[in-house]
């Protein structure tokens, strides 16, 4: 790993926090939404799923496309959208303005998870690769740690508006940073062969110290009529499916603890800065997750790694739901649930990015992600109906901590062969 490859690996860390803070900003400032505009639960509900809907949507319509122009050109151009997004956020007169523009965060969001999965695997080491999609995937967690902090800060001075506008100001700093220190992935380059491949192989092969090339690997016709419509192939159409429902069905409990946790705790009687410390706690939790999960890939297999802290979400989240007496404990359950939930989403991105081979690996990841995440805006929609209709906390958390224990399942039918990884 060079200096250039680790500085990518970072950089894609700190685009996933972007998504960790812009996704839970929304519930940041949830309960002052609620307060200042008059809205029950289930429009609540409503309104946290929407930039869930963008996610969804921009991950299965740019997916395809950093398989197309590259990943460099997607990142910068997702990294716009998501600007703009929250910074119309702020200007919001009402329920129908927040939505549509966290539809368009939501949208730019989408596009960069698939873009980043990919940039994180092909600029890793055979070795490494593993560990350093589950560092990026970590990235979530602490965005969410540093941002809740920072959140919770903000929302003793200001109103909701504030997280939006800190969220839109970081956003737009990564731009120079992916212009400067992101060049577009040569794994990319060898596969697709636009004009000027080579050139561009070479001269990010020059900045990550690796001597030039004379030519590019020969590519027959059969792999050069490959298109991004071969996730649905006889090939990969199993895994695509098994992959799509696992990252779907954890995702409903994985978002059902995110949007949920702050209008919990202030219905607790805690005040929304308590809430915002015990979301953060939860993402302390999902980070060590991540990174415990990271390392053990090392020497354990990635499937039965997730399919065990899969199961143990399940059981976390049950927990979570019997409630807790004082904000100490319900700080700690909630750390070891975002532990084993978050660690679950580790390991399915790195398993997207073993299971789909690179010339739809950004599609792949983007279609599991995007179908996926219908998951996610069902959860906060569902839970609000539950919670509306008179269901207690402990009801609602084991059916929404379900999902975990029937994705463990999916895993298990998973047929597993990574793609061997070309080295850099």
């Amino acid at each position: 790993m060079s200096r250039l490859q680790i500085a990518v690996i970072v950089i894609t860390i700190g685009l996933n926090a972007l998504d960790g803070f812009d996704v839970l900003a929304i519930s940041f400032a949830s309960p002052g939404i609620a307060r200042d505009w008059g809205i029950n639960r289930a429009e609540l509900g409503f309104v946290l799923s929407m930039e869930l809907i963008g996610m969804g949507l921009g991950s299965i319509l740019l997916g395809g496309v950093a398989d197309r122009i590259g990943r460099r050109h997607t990142l910068l151009g997702c990294l716009a959208v998501m600007t703009a997004g929250m910074i119309m956020a702020t200007r919001a007169k009402g329920v129908y303005d927040l939505s549509v523009w966290r539809v368009v965060t939501g949208f730019g969001i989408g596009g960069m998870l698939a873009a980043i999965n990919a940039v994180a695997a092909e600029f890793s080491s055979v070795r490494r690769r593993s560990l350093n999609v589950s560092l990026m995937a970590i990235g979530y967690p602490i965005g969410a740690v540093v941002g809740g902090s920072i959140a919770a800060l903000l929302l003793k001075q200001g109103d909701w508006r504030v997280v939006f506008e800190f969220g839109a100001a970081v956003t737009a700093l990564y731009i120079p940073l992916v212009l400067w220190l992101v060049p577009e992935s040569p794994s990319w380059l060898c596969q697709r062969q636009p004009a000027g491949a080579l050139a561009g192989v070479n001269r990010s092969l020059r900045r990550m110290g690796h001597p030039p090339v004379t030519e590019l690997p020969l590519i027959s016709a059969t792999a050069r009529a490959r298109s991004v419509g071969d996730i649905f192939s006889p090939q990969l159409v199993r895994v695509t499916v098994l992959m799509t429902l696992a990252y779907f069905l954890h995702i409903t409990t994985f978002y059902f603890i995110l949007k949920w946790v702050p209008k919990i705790v202030v219905d607790m009687g805690f005040t929304p800065s308590s809430a915002a410390g015990v979301l953060v706690w939860a993402n302390v939790g999902g980070a060590t997750g991540g990174a415990v999960l990271g390392l053990l890939s090392l020497r354990f297999g990635l499937k039965h790694l997730t399919m065990f802290v899969l199961v143990m979400s399940t059981i976390m989240v049950a927990i979570f739901g019997r409630g807790q007496t004082n904000l100490a404990q319900l700080s700690l359950v909630c750390a070891i649930t975002g532990f084993f939930t978050n660690a679950g989403v580790v390991g399915l991105y790195g398993l997207m990015a073993q299971v789909f081979p690179t010339h739809v690996r950004a599609t792949g990841t983007g279609f599991t992600i995007g179908f996926g995440r219908a998951g996610a805006m069902l959860a906060p929609i569902v839970a609000g109906f539950l919670f509306q209709d008179g269901y207690g906390l402990e009801f609602v958390a084991i059916a929404m901590g379900a999902g975990s224990l029937v994705a463990a399942t999916a895993l298990w039918l998973l047929p597993y062969k990574a793609e061997p990884a070309a080295a850099l």
